[in-house]
């Protein structure tokens, strides 16, 4: 994952100032100069925020005087990337603050192609739901795939690294019309995020996120198949009965797993664990297998806290079997923090646990 600097960089909001300092000459933007000092001990939703706050402060009062400023910035090229995102916090506060709804969300489609406006975009959705959807929703018929994009991405029930909408997370059905229309997008960017926000409603409503595929696959595009999958990803994970079945994938009848056979007994922070297992279709029909493994980490207070990793999915005919492995890496990574003791590998397919090996993981040689 990018540091905070790498994105929301010192230099970005230098350049940031240099393009509004052009279109707007006879403003000082004393606050926006100061704000690269104040970035070092920054995290990244800090340094939007702090150079956001900053932009309020230098800007003309009103919502429309900023809107021109902005507007004429976007005929500069250079006005693009990273500094984009504070520019579209500011527009969503001061469009909330005057009301002026339809008219900032017209900029925020403005500025999306530079870069999206979906974490802004919750701001607005925030303050009035009804009348910010009603406007999101003809965004769906735009020529352009990033303001296609930020109808579904910005109205996400867990839109990543994003505040949360209560009304969305409440209401998940709300933003369906918009999927409806979307799910057929000639762009596969669009439909990426029709996907991910299908998943999003999946975790908390499984049961609607299935009903919404099932009807996308009984009236299908030629992408369908793909991105119901992609939708359905964490209710495979979990071994959710209803898309399991939807995709296929039916009780594992007669399968015989012997593993999963570990290489080793233990391993240490920054290696790898190999191991494999053989599947045998001992039924008499095809079986469709969605073959996952999960890994039990073990925690700070000594429990245990499993993870599901996606392996493969594979059918095998009566009296088949295949052998199958993997090779696990626990190389240190910013999302995850390892502990010495006895974790387990678990190997999970069509939602039910076959088989289950214990190993030791160290954190010798980790400073």
């Amino acid at each position: 994952m990018p540091t905070a600097e790498e994105m929301l960089s010192t230099a970005s909001v230098v350049a940031l100032g240099g393009c509004l300092q052009k279109v707007a000459p006879d403003l000082r933007f004393t606050a926006l100069r100061a704000a690269p000092g104040k970035l070092a001990e920054a995290s990244f939703s800090e340094r939007g925020l702090l150079v956001r706050d900053a932009l309020l402060a230098d800007l003309p009062a009103g919502f429309k005087p900023m809107a021109e400023i902005f507007r004429a910035a976007l005929e500069d090229d250079g006005f693009t990337g990273w500094m984009i995102w504070p520019v579209t916090e500011a527009v969503a506060v001061r469009a909330v603050e005057a009301g002026e709804f339809e008219a900032g969300l017209g900029l925020l489609a403005e500025l999306t192609p530079r870069l999206t406006a979906e974490f802004a975009l919750r701001t607005v959705l925030t303050a009035d739901l009804d009348r910010t959807l009603a406007v999101v929703q003809t965004w769906t018929g735009h020529p352009d795939e990033h303001v296609r994009r930020l109808a579904t991405e910005g109205t996400r029930p867990r839109l990543p690294w994003a505040k949360r909408v209560p009304q969305l997370l409440e209401n998940v059905e709300a933003t369906r019309p918009i999927l409806e229309v979307l799910r057929r997008d000639d762009s596969a960017y669009v439909r990426r995020s029709v996907a991910n926000h299908l998943n999003d409603i999946s975790r908390s409503d499984p049961a609607l996120a299935v009903e919404i595929a099932r009807g996308w696959l009984e009236d299908p595009e030629a992408t369908t198949a793909q991105l119901v999958r992609h939708a359905l990803r964490t209710l495979i994970k979990a071994g959710d009965p209803g898309a399991l079945a939807l995709l296929g994938f039916g009780q594992p009848t007669g399968l015989v797993v012997d593993g999963p056979v570990l290489a080793v007994a233990g391993v240490r922070v920054g290696e790898t664990l190999e191991f494999e297992f053989t599947a045998h279709n001992g039924g008499e029909a095809d079986m469709r297998l969605a073959i996952d493994y999960v890994v039990h980490h073990v925690k700070a207070n000594g429990t245990l806290a499993p993870k599901v990793f996606k392996l493969t999915t594979r059918t095998l005919a009566p009296g088949e079997s295949v052998t199958l492995g993997k090779r696990h890496s626990f190389k240190p990574i910013s999302t995850r923090r390892y502990y010495s003791g006895e974790h387990a590998l678990e190997l999970q397919i069509n939602g039910r646990s076959f088989g289950r090996s214990t190993f030791t993981l160290s954190l010798e040689g980790i400073r």
